[in-house]
């Protein structure tokens, strides 16, 4: 008989936290993600023998990620990770910090996690993770060369590879557009599709440039010196500079759509 009450006792508390994990998972997965976080801090504190520790705070932090609160989506995969002693659980709140850097754009927190556990990991499936959230990290980061030449390295990642490879292809040399620029004044912004501002500036530089040759050409030479220095530089300098910045601006819109596209269209996991 006293057994049985003891039995009752300890099961009576357990079954009061499994339907307080229901509840919890319930918002979660209605997306109700802040309701969920005060749920699921509540099962930690009566969970006084922690078995639901790491569950707990994993949730917790996956939460605070879908309200994009991702500080504290950080703070809380930290906390899941010190929870257990399991290794596995360890690395899958290691690579939730990762993602959670890509998304943050924390790129070099990212780069030196992973590299740090690409430093100890031995197992060839886990590695093939790590290179692929560190592709990730080069693509959120606009390195889409080096997300290229990691994600070509296995042929399973070929869709995400490909993708990688448009977006070099579609890319603005950023040297090129100011080597056309100091050649042609509008040269520049014409390669990189800026056609009005192209023409205008090829127009100023042959105006000023005009003017101080002619004023050179007629012994003028102060007002030669004055347009040149003053007129005639400043627009051939401003003409290389805008080549160099449209051309800049225009990779990181071709980027940023492509990202958008893969986020949308992708079906493999992203952070």
């Amino acid at each position: 008989m006293l057994f049985f009450i003891i039995s009752v006792i300890n099961i009576k508390p357990q079954d009061d936290l499994q339907r307080q994990v229901e509840f919890a998972d319930n918002l979660y997965h209605q997306k109700l993600f802040y309701d969920a976080i005060t749920e699921y801090k509540r099962l930690l504190f009566f969970d006084v023998n922690r078995t639901y520790s790491f569950y707990a705070n994993n949730k917790i932090a996956q939460s605070y990620k879908g309200g994009g609160k991702f500080d504290d989506a950080v703070k809380y995969f930290k906390k899941a990770e010190l929870s257990t002693l399991d290794q596995s659980e360890k690395f899958e709140s290691k690579l939730e910090i990762i993602k959670v850097n890509i998304l943050r754009e924390t790129t070099q927190q990212s780069i030196d996690l992973i590299d740090e556990l690409l430093s100890e990991e031995k197992d060839k499936e886990k590695v093939k993770q790590l290179d692929y959230w560190k592709a990730w990290t080069y693509m959120f980061a606009n390195k889409w060369e080096i997300a290229y030449q990691i994600l070509n390295i296995y042929p399973e990642f070929s869709e995400l590879s490909k993708y990688c490879k448009e977006v070099i292809d579609e890319k603005y040399s950023v040297n090129f557009a100011k080597l056309l620029a100091y050649i042609l004044p509008g040269a520049g912004q014409f390669y990189t599709g800026e056609y009005l501002s192209g023409a205008m500036s090829l127009s100023w530089n042959i105006l000023f440039g005009y003017l101080t040759i002619n004023s050179f050409v007629e012994e003028r030479v102060f007002d030669g010196f004055a347009i040149g220095t003053l007129l005639w530089m400043r627009f051939y300098r401003g003409n290389y500079q805008n080549a160099e910045r449209f051309a800049e601006n225009k990779n990181i819109e071709i980027a940023n759509n492509k990202l958008k596209y893969i986020q949308q269209n992708y079906q493999g996991l992203k952070p």
